[in-house]
């Protein structure tokens, strides 16, 4: 917008003004700076641009200074710096509170959005101003770093500068909620939230990042979030370090732990005897969780424990002994494996079940 175009009411009694300070030198009134103010908020609310207005302002001042001498050109710059700076300081203030307001708004769509509240077909008009279509299919990705990021983060602007700068204007939204970095996306674009893991697994240093699977409507993006909450859950429980974690590789846990007093069972029968061992029952149930983490290969279990092979073998044996189930037999390994994976779910031997 040019300065021709902004229209009069937005200097009006500016050159009263200037006319003014002209005869008399005197500063500008409280009550005009007052004006000035309120109308530089109501040109950020119509969508006037500063540099536009300040342009008019300065436009409208040098009509009259030719007519100026020295004395009174001095007088008009200084009212034109009062004059500019407090138009500028209510532009700027109203343009701080619709920022303010906007994220307000957003931080409450996504509230809502990830909590499933409010009306799911306000939900859906909301998220279209936010460049999303419920309509389709959305999963979501959750990153988890060592600290806390927020929306300011270096690590927010990071992300979402090479989400830009990657897909444009895709319907992608990029969003932090309790410390962790979210992103939402189209499931059918699996692509958006794959670059997305790796950008934000070098912005959080190393962090992790759980991809739920897609799912339709406003609920699916729920479901898809909470499925890769619970993945990074089950990362931490079942100390899987995995960069990238994605909750269709991880549906079997879910599955074992649906009947917690079952798992529960499992797990006290098939292992409790491990308490009685010199020791209790942590150490043999780190020796089976390494034994089955390699692939039952005993040389490389004894090495991720710092063990030699006798005493590893030693231990097996141990907890053939006291469960009467052995380790290499295909049968009674399924059923130590999956006990073994309900321990860990369930912080057991610590915790009592």
């Amino acid at each position: 917008m040019t300065g021709r175009e902004i229209p009069d009411e937005y200097l009006e009694g500016y050159p009263q003004i200037l006319a003014e300070v002209c005869a008399t030198g005197r500063r500008l009134t409280r009550d005009e700076l007052e004006s000035l103010r309120a109308r530089g908020e109501r040109a950020a609310e119509a969508g006037l641009g500063l540099r536009s207005l300040v342009r008019r302002h300065l436009s409208m001042t040098r009509e009259s200074w030719p007519t100026l001498s020295a004395t009174e050109g001095d007088r008009v710059l200084a009212a034109v710096e009062q004059a500019i700076d407090a138009f500028a300081e209510g532009h700027e203030w109203a343009q701080r509170l619709a920022v303010r307001k906007e994220e307000a708004a957003r931080r409450e769509f996504i509230d809502d959005l990830l909590y499933g509240r409010s009306d799911l077909g306000r939900l859906a008009e909301r998220a279209e101003r936010f460049g999303l279509l419920l309509s389709r299919a959305h999963a979501v990705a959750v990153a988890q770093g060592g600290k806390a990021v927020e929306d300011t983060h270096p690590a927010t602007r990071q992300v979402e500068s090479a989400l830009v700068g990657r897909f444009g204007q895709r319907r992608i939204l990029l969003t932090t909620k309790d410390g962790r970095l979210i992103c939402i996306a189209p499931g059918d674009q699996d692509d958006v939230l794959a670059f997305f893991a790796k950008q934000a697994y070098a912005a959080t240093d190393g962090g992790q990042v759980a991809i739920g699977r897609p799912h339709p409507g406003a609920g699916g993006v729920v479901h898809s979030y909470e499925e890769a909450l619970n993945a990074l859950d089950l990362a931490d429980r079942l100390d899987i370090d995995d960069p990238v974690l994605r909750a269709a590789d991880l549906l079997v846990y879910p599955v074992l732990t649906r009947d917690r007093q079952a798992m529960a069972d499992l797990v006290h029968n098939t292992l409790g005897p491990l308490r009685t061992a010199r020791g209790g029952a942590q150490p043999l149930v780190d020796t089976l969780t390494a034994y089955f983490d390699s692939g039952c290969v005993a040389a490389e279990a004894a090495r991720r424990l710092n063990l030699s092979v006798r005493a590893f073998t030693y231990r097996l044996e141990r907890i053939h002994k006291l469960t009467g189930a052995d380790p290499a037999d295909p049968v009674h390994r399924y059923t130590l494996q999956t006990a073994v994976i309900g321990a860990r779910l369930l912080g057991w031997p610590e915790t009592d079940l």
